[in-house]
């Protein structure tokens, strides 16, 4: 057990986020482009794509069971397999001819999967790692969380766009990226299994008895100021998850419909490369800022840094720029703010989990924060459709502003977060 403590968190950290953010990434916005590239419409897929956030919903009513029952560990590693096969069955289902059906059963299957490793991972992180080193890994947390994303809606879409050329067949092409994939998440599972420590002993697994099942959400909604904050976790995110469903539609559509048209290999070269490095800096700058000055010092200049940069979509859907060069600086800006203004967001959340049943409360803020992405993500290909990109944009920038407004009511220790020095 000393060994497992004294290993470093730099070994597991950012590879137990990373197997976190890809499947996550692979339900909500691979499946966008996918689904784009297949020709389904933007009204289709804003309505299927975010009827697949609902597994993270609803997670906090299960949330409780990965409390009480083995080990995060264990949860983790073994939905990591699951999260494999899915995969695995999307890339399969592809081939057959009511591959809609089945390639969202299987898109079900792995959210599903996906939201309860994040129960898990999430409780395994304030299990083992120190309040000051939870700070400042948060940053290296969100990051490695966003080099997924940015995988799913990179590198991978690249992948697809070299084998939509190759085979000039989208559905042949999707599928052997698809079976790329779950290879991929087989040897991130093995990898996992080594370097993850066992840190758990049954008197940390293990909650009071008698705090049951439902008392676990009435303890959630009994914390002081709870109405304010379920407020702000539903509309921080208001304008952007309706821009994460259209953003790639906007980049892929002929320019005839409003869009930049761009190849598929275009748009996952510019998310899966400048895009890459701009979020990786804005999480880790964040990260170290808060564990330097606590949250008080920069929750309102990173909300502004999250939602501020979706005015360039609006610019860009104004102008439709012919040179890519304008896009990949847009995306530069949007990426980095992304990273940047995520981090105080996320260091929120575990504040107010914050107690004894810490896995299960922190399940709960981040179903609500689904909820807030969900909900506004199901009507938004039919807003697009109905406004076009141009005045959809102005939408998603006017949406962002109560979630920003409602911070100065937030109540949380202005210091929260701050590494402390303990040489003093």
């Amino acid at each position: 057990m000393a060994d497992n403590k004294s290993i470093n968190p730099w070994r597991w950290v950012p590879t137990l986020y990373f197997a976190e953010g890809l499947p996550y990434v692979l339900v909500t916005a691979l499946s966008v482009v996918m689904f784009k590239r297949l020709e389904l419409s933007n009204t289709e897929i804003g309505l299927y794509t975010s009827w697949l956030y609902l597994p993270w919903v609803i997670k906090p009513f299960w949330s409780p069971i990965v409390d009480l029952k083995s080990t995060k560990r264990k949860w983790f590693l073994t939905l990591q397999l699951i999260l494999a096969v899915a995969i695995l069955g999307v890339a399969l289902s592809l081939r057959l001819n009511a591959w809609l059906s089945f390639s969202l059963f299987f898109f079900w299957l792995a959210a599903f999967s996906s939201a309860t490793h994040d129960i898990a991972a999430d409780g395994y992180y304030m299990i083992g790692l120190k309040e000051d080193d939870q700070s400042f890994f948060i940053g290296v947390r969100s990051t490695f969380y966003r080099v997924a994303l940015i995988t799913g809606q990179g590198l991978i879409v690249i992948m697809a766009g070299y084998l939509e050329e190759l085979y000039l067949d989208n559905l042949k092409a999707w599928s052997v990226t698809l079976l790329i994939v779950s290879a991929g998440m087989f040897l991130l599972t093995a990898y996992n299994f080594w370097a993850v420590p066992k840190k758990e002993k049954p008197r940390e697994i293990a909650i009071n008895p008698m705090v049951g099942f439902f008392d676990i959400f009435v303890t959630f909604f009994k914390k002081k100021e709870i109405v304010v904050a379920v407020a702000y976790i539903l509309l921080y995110r208001l304008g952007e998850s309706q821009l994460v469903k259209m953003a790639s539609p906007f980049l892929l559509d002929k320019r005839t419909d409003g869009g930049l048209e761009l190849s598929t290999q275009q748009v996952g070269f510019i998310y899966g490369t400048l895009g890459f490095v701009a979020l990786s800096l804005g999480g880790i700058l964040g990260g170290i800022l808060v564990s330097r000055q606590g949250l008080g010092k920069w929750m309102w200049k990173m909300a502004l840094a999250l939602n501020m940069p979706n005015l360039l979509y609006f610019l860009m859907a104004y102008f439709q720029p012919q040179q890519v060069e304008w896009v990949m600086g847009a995306v530069i800006v949007e990426q980095f703010g992304y990273g940047f203004g995520f981090t105080s967001f996320m260091l929120y959340l575990i504040y107010l989990a914050d107690g004894e049943t810490k896995t299960a409360h922190y399940a709960i803020g981040t179903g609500l924060m689904a909820l807030g992405m969900m909900l506004p993500g199901m009507i938004s290909g039919y807003l697009q459709e109905m406004l076009g990109y141009e005045w959809f944009f102005l939408w998603v920038v006017i949406a962002a502003v109560p979630g920003i407004f409602i911070i100065r009511f937030l109540k949380y220790p202005k210091d929260y977060g701050k590494q402390i020095n303990e040489s003093k």
